[in-house]
C-alpha cells in the first residue's frame, strides 16, 4: 500500500513501479507492446487467449501510464502493491485451468469512498486518511472473485460533498483529461479522468445525485446509475445512503454492462438490495444488440431540456434527437410532466451526520472518530468540503417545506409520487426511456468552480425517484469538452436502457481517447 501525500505523486509512482519491476522475478518479458488506447475487456481477454501478454505485461503497462501521466490530471490517490502478485496468481491459474474468470486479469480503479482491503479508503479527508480496512466491500469481493486486479484508488471530491469538481485533502485537485484547465466534475472525478486516459480498464464510481453521471459525461464516458436497490452500498462512505448508488464507469457500454454483471444482486448488509430479487436477468450482456433502438419510443423531457442549454450543447443535443430516428427510435417531443414543480419539490434529506456516524461505528470503529464533530475537528484543506461540513451538522431531516418524514426510494411517499407521476406519462405514451442532456452547461474552469457551476439535469429525477439513468458520450464542445446524453428508465428496467445506450454508442461513436502529452 502506498500513500501519496508524503511526496511528489510522479516520483512516488515512478519509485513503486521499478519497484514492482524489481521484485518480479518469475515475471516473463512481454515481446509485444501493448497499446492501452481504449482497450477493452473482450480484446484483453482475447490477447490473453492467443498469448499477446498476460495479466502481469498489461499491470506493469497501466502502472507505467500512470506514473508517466498522472501528475497531468492528478486522478490516482494511492497504488495497490499487491496488484502485479495478484496478477501472476491469475496468470497461473489460466496456465493451469485453460479457462478466464468474467473479468479475469482486468485491472479496475475504485473510487475512494469504497472500502478495499488492505488499502485506504479516505474519502479524501484527513479524518480518514488512516483508514485501512482489512475487508473488501461486498461489490468489491465480488469483482476480486471474478478475477479483476484493483490496480489503485481515485480521487474525489472530499465526502462526495461537489458535483461541481474533484478536490480533496489527501489528494488535490484532478484535473479533465480533455482539458487540464477544467473540472472533471465530481465527485467521482478522479475515475472518470483516470479511465478516460487509459490508466486502467474500467472503474467505480459512487452517485448520490450526479456523481457518476456528471463525471462520466465530462470524460466522454458511459456510467450507470443503476436502479436503487440493484447494486449493493455496504461499506462505502456514505453521502446520503438514502440517494446512494455504486456503478461502473468505463469508455464503452459493453465494459461497464461487463461490470454491472458481476456487481448487481442481495446483499445481506445492505437490505434495500432485497427489492432486486426476480428482477435481473440471467445476464445484462444479452441485451447489447446495435438494432436495440429500432421501433424504440424515446421522449424527450422538456422540463430538464428546454431550461437554459449552452448552445454548443443545445446543438449537440438536436443533433443526437436526429441520430435516435436514423437509428430506428421514434421521438416524442415534448414530453412534459404534469406537476413537475411540485413533484420534484422538497426531496433532499440532511442525512449525512446519521449515515456517516453509523458507518464510522461499523467499518472505523476509533474511539476518537465517532461523530461529525471529530471529523470536523481533524480538519480539512477544501474550504468547500469544510463549509459542507459544517452545515451538515447544523440541519438533518428534509430540506425544504414538507414535514413529511424522510424514507427510502420504497417507502416515502414523495419519491414515490414523483416516480409514479414519470412512469405514469411514461405508460401513457408507450416511452421506453426519457432523455436530455446530463448537463446543460459546459464543464467549468478550475479557477471558477463555483461561479461557472449552474446545476446539472442528473440530480433531478433518478436519485430521488430510484430509477436508473444512464450517461453515454454525447460529442464535444469546441474546448474539446465531452459532453453526455442521459437516459432515464423504469424502475429495474435496465435491460432496456442497455439496449438504446448501446445501439446509439455503436451508431455514433463520439468516444475518442484523451491525449495527455
Amino acid at each position: 500500500m502506498l500513500k501519496l501525500t508524503a511526496l511528489p505523486t510522479k516520483f512516488i509512482l515512478l519509485s513503486i513501479f521499478v519497484a514492482y519491476l524489481q521484485g518480479c522475478q518469475q515475471h516473463r518479458t512481454s515481446a509485444k507492446e501493448i497499446d492501452l488506447t481504449e482497450l477493452t475487456i473482450a480484446q484483453i481477454h482475447q490477447d490473453y487467449k492467443n498469448g499477446e501478454y498476460n495479466s502481469q505485461d498489461l499491470v506493469k503497462t497501466y502502472l507505467k501510464r500512470i506514473a508517466q501521466h498522472n501528475d497531468k490530471i492528478n486522478a490516482i490517490s494511492v497504488v495497490n502493491n499487491d496488484a502485479l502478485m495478484i496478477a501472476a496468481a491469475l496468470d497461473k491459474e489460466f496456465i493451469q485451468t485453460g479457462k478466464l474468470r468474467p473479468l479475469h486479469g482486468i485491472p479496475i480503479l475504485v473510487k475512494d469512498n469504497i472500502n478495499t482491503a488492505n488499502l485506504p479508503t479516505t474519502a479524501g479527508s484527513l479524518a480518514l486518511v488512516d483508514y485501512i480496512p482489512n475487508q473488501n466491500a461486498f461489490i468489491i469481493q465480488k469483482l476480486v472473485d471474478a478475477g479483476a486486479i484493483v490496480l489503485a484508488k481515485t480521487n474525489m471530491a472530499e465526502w462526495a460533498f461537489s458535483p461541481k469538481h474533484t478536490e480533496s485533502s489527501t489528494s488535490g485537485i484532478t484535473r479533465n483529461a480533455y482539458n487540464q484547465d477544467y473540472v472533471p466534475a465530481g465527485s467521482s472525478g478522479g475515475t472518470a479522468a483516470a479511465i478516460a486516459a487509459n490508466f486502467a480498464t474500467v472503474g467505480l464510481g459512487t452517485d448520490t445525485g450526479n456523481s457518476i453521471r456528471g463525471p462520466s459525461s465530462h470524460a466522454a464516458l458511459v456510467g450507470l446509475r443503476t436502479t436503487i436497490g440493484l447494486v449493493s452500498r455496504s461499506a462505502i462512505v456514505p453521502l446520503f445512503l438514502r440517494n446512494d448508488v455504486v456503478g461502473p464507469m468505463a469508455r464503452t457500454t459493453e465494459d461497464a454492462v461487463r461490470i454491472l454483471d458481476v456487481i448487481a444482486g442481495y446483499d445481506e448488509h445492505d437490505p434495500i438490495t432485497a427489492h432486486s430479487d426476480g428482477k435481473m436477468p440471467a445476464s445484462y450482456l444479452s441485451y447489447l444488440n446495435e438494432d436495440g433502438l429500432s421501433g424504440a419510443r424515446i421522449g424527450v423531457l422538456n422540463q430538464l431540456s428546454d431550461d437554459g442549454l449552452d448552445p454548443e450543447i443545445l446543438a449537440l443535443f438536436q443533433q443526437s434527437l436526429r441520430d435516435l430516428q436514423r437509428l430506428g427510435a421514434t421521438i416524442v417531443d415534448p414530453v412534459e410532466i404534469p406537476n413537475f414543480d411540485s413533484l420534484k419539490a422538497n426531496q433532499w434529506c440532511a442525512e449525512f451526520q446519521q449515515d456517516v456516524e453509523q458507518f464510522l461505528a461499523t467499518y472505523v470503529k476509533s474511539d476518537t472518530l465517532e461523530r461529525l464533530e471529530d471529523i470536523i475537528a481533524v480538519g480539512s484543506t477544501s474550504e468547500f468540503a469544510k463549509a459542507r461540513l459544517k452545515a451538515n451538522l447544523a440541519v438533518s431531516g428534509r430540506y425544504g417545506e414538507s414535514n413529511v418524514e424522510c424514507g427510502s426510494a420504497y417507502s416515502d411517499p414523495l419519491r414515490i409520487a414523483f416516480r409514479q407521476g414519470i412512469e405514469k406519462v411514461m405508460n401513457d405514451l408507450n416511452l421506453d426511456a426519457l432523455i436530455y442532456p446530463s448537463w446543460n452547461n459546459k464543464a467549468a474552469l478550475i479557477s471558477r468552480f463555483e461561479e461557472d457551476y449552474m446545476g446539472d439535469n442528473s440530480q433531478v429525477i433518478s436519485p430521488h425517484t430510484g430509477q436508473p439513468a444512464f450517461t453515454v458520450p454525447m460529442g464535444f464542445t469546441s474546448e474539446n469538452l465531452p459532453t453526455g446524453l442521459q437516459f432515464l428508465g423504469r424502475m429495474y428496467n435496465e435491460p432496456k436502457l442497455i439496449q438504446l445506450i448501446y445501439a446509439y454508442e455503436q451508431g455514433t461513436k463520439h468516444r475518442k481517447p484523451a491525449e495527455l502529452n
